[in-house]
Formats: structure tokens, C-alpha cells, sequence
């Protein structure tokens, strides 16, 4: 599983999402939590308490005065998932086609296909240049065509990707501004996983920071209008040693020319940092633990602009988990 994908699965669910908003307000009774829910049967109702408790999302205590009766509440880790869930309607909100409402069955249509595109790599293909149907089918090799064909149909339904004018090579497609956009809600849902599921959250990955900036890089205009190239370096440890991957941009009086996981030559500026570190620059607009070398400016503008072009909304920012 990649990251992200289990915290933004919990969101496709329309049930988890209000359930989740009704113990915000306050604890409440089963009875009185289906009746807020538009009673759904109780036994559908029951699977959904189970897996929110599982997860620590809510807790459930037991009357000692009415055995047959209990209650549920909000845990701090569930407050801090309704944080999540703003950044995700935050991104709802610019929808090619209007605002989605979360809990919709359009809201839960479009991340699905989101965490689709995310988990078969698809996002990672198409980030770097349009391709074909065709081409993805070369190049993405855990998916059979029908499954390929079924994923990016969905992808083109929810406005994520775009089919470009047609070519030689068939008919391509490009991502859209918005899908860009969704680098947000897919980094805070890694961000949170990390801190509230850490014996369980996917670790993020090279494929996954690639995918990332690639997507999300063309986004960003630096103030001042620098120009060089600039190099985001994220150390990743694994099982024997440290790997360093990234990305190189090339920057023109302050616009991103390109964004390539190909490395040439010494750059004028350069940010690393541990993925942890990295995370907490683009969810939190913190820093620490970013280390900046050469055009320091260049890289602290890229960090920060990406981080206000991904959160736009200050109060979204404040409900992110900073533990």
C-alpha cells in the first residue's frame, strides 16, 4: 500500500466521514448517532464504529447503568483526521465542475480514482509527460489492460486528467491542474498516517516523492524571479543504508522551466532532508530539518511556495496534526 492511501480510503467512505463529523461535536449514543446518519442498518453502522475504533479514530464506552447501552467520542487522532478531511474539501472545492461536498457520492467517486491513479503508478507515468493508453500499457506492468483502461476512464470522469489533441501516437493524456493540486491532500494524508498510524502507515517512497514534485512543481512562481537550477534532495533510509533521490529544476526569472528526476552537473541551489523532514516542509510550511545550500533563497521560496500553492487556506493548515 502506498502512503496516503489508507487515510484517504477512510474519506472515500461516505459513513466515516459523518460519523466522524457527528463525534466532533460531542459524544453520542448509537441510537442517536444512526438517527444523525440518516439511520443506515445497524449492522452496516456497527462494521464502520468497528473499523473507526480499530484505527483509534473513536472510542466506545460502555454505560455502567445501562448494560445494552454505550457511547462514542471522538479520540485526538479522530479530531485530528477532521483536519485531514478540510485539506481534502479545501482541494473538493476547486473542482473543474463546481465544489464536491465530502461524503458525497461524487466526492468518494473522485478519490477513489485518486487513490487509484496513486497506487498503480499511473500518477507517477503521467507526471512525467501525456501518454497513451498504449504507452501506459508498456509501461506499467502490475495492471492488465482492461484494469488500465478501467482506472484511467475513472481518472478522466473525475477531471483529473485530460485527453490531449490527437497525434500520431493516438490520443494522450495530460493532468490537469487540479489532479497538481491534489499533491496537497495526498501529502497531508501521509503526513497524518505517520503520525497517528505509525506501526501500520506506509512509509513514503522514491516513486512517491518523484511523483510529487514532478506533479506539483510547475505550480509554483518564485518571487524575486531567480534563475539556475535547483535540486530537492530527500534521504530515505532503508533496511542496510541511505538513498538520496529527488528531483532537479530548472528555474527562469522565477518560473519552474522543468522538473526532472535526472541529475547533471553541481546546481546553484539545494534543499535536503529526511523524508519525515520533508513532509512536515510541504504539509506544515516547517522547515526544520531542510537543509539549504548555495542560492539558499531559491530553495527556501520553492519550499514555501509550493507548501502556500498546496494549502491555501491558513485554517486548513492549523487543524494538520504538528506532533
Amino acid at each position: 500500500m502506498r502512503a496516503g492511501v489508507q487515510a484517504l480510503s477512510l474519506l472515500a467512505v461516505p459513513n466515516h466521514v459523518h460519523t466522524l463529523q457527528v463525534l466532533g461535536d460531542g459524544p453520542s449514543s448509537l441510537v442517536d448517532l444512526r438517527r444523525a446518519l440518516g439511520s443506515p442498518p445497524q449492522t452496516t453502522m456497527r462494521g464502520h464504529l468497528r473499523t473507526l475504533t480499530q484505527l483509534g479514530l473513536i472510542e466506545r464506552h460502555r454505560s455502567s447503568r445501562v448494560p445494552s447501552s454505550a457511547s462514542y467520542e471522538a479520540t485526538s487522532s479522530g479530531r485530528d483526521f477532521l483536519g485531514l478531511a478540510a485539506v481534502v474539501q479545501n482541494w473538493l472545492n476547486m473542482g473543474p465542475e463546481g465544489p464536491l461536498q465530502l461524503g458525497s457520492p461524487a466526492s468518494k467517486s473522485v478519490i477513489k480514482s485518486l487513490v487509484d491513479g496513486w497506487s498503480s503508478a499511473l500518477l507517477r507515468a503521467l507526471a512525467a509527460r501525456p501518454l497513451a493508453l498504449t504507452e501506459l500499457d508498456r509501461l506499467i506492468t502490475t495492471l492488465n489492460y482492461p484494469s488500465l483502461e478501467r482506472r484511467l476512464g475513472g481518472m478522466r470522469l473525475a477531471g483529473l486528467i485530460e485527453p490531449c489533441p490527437e497525434s500520431r501516437r493516438g490520443r494522450p493524456y495530460a493532468v490537469t491542474s487540479w489532479l497538481r493540486l491534489a499533491i496537497g491532500p495526498l501529502a497531508a494524508a501521509a503526513h497524518w498516517e505517520r503520525k497517528q498510524l505509525p506501526q501500520i502507515a506506509a512509509p513514503p517512497t522514491r516513486l512517491d516523492y518523484e511523483t510529487m514534485f514532478l506533479l506539483a512543481a510547475p505550480l509554483v512562481q518564485l518571487p524575486d524571479k531567480p534563475s539556475g537550477t535547483c535540486r530537492l534532495v530527500i534521504e530515505l533510509q532503508t533496511s542496510t543504508a541511505s538513498e538520496f533521490v529527488g528531483v532537479e529544476l530548472s528555474v527562469d526569472q522565477g518560473r519552474i522551466n522543468s522538473c526532472t528526476t535526472r541529475w547533471s552537473g553541481p546546481p546553484e541551489s539545494a534543499a535536503c532532508g529526511s523524508s519525515s523532514a520533508w513532509l512536515r516542509a510541504l504539509v506544515l510550511n516547517d522547515p526544520i530539518g531542510i537543509e539549504f545550500s548555495g542560492d539558499t533563497s531559491m530553495g527556501e521560496s520553492f519550499v514555501e511556495g509550493l507548501h502556500r500553492r498546496l494549502f491555501r487556506s491558513p485554517e486548513t493548515r492549523r487543524l494538520l496534526p504538528r506532533r
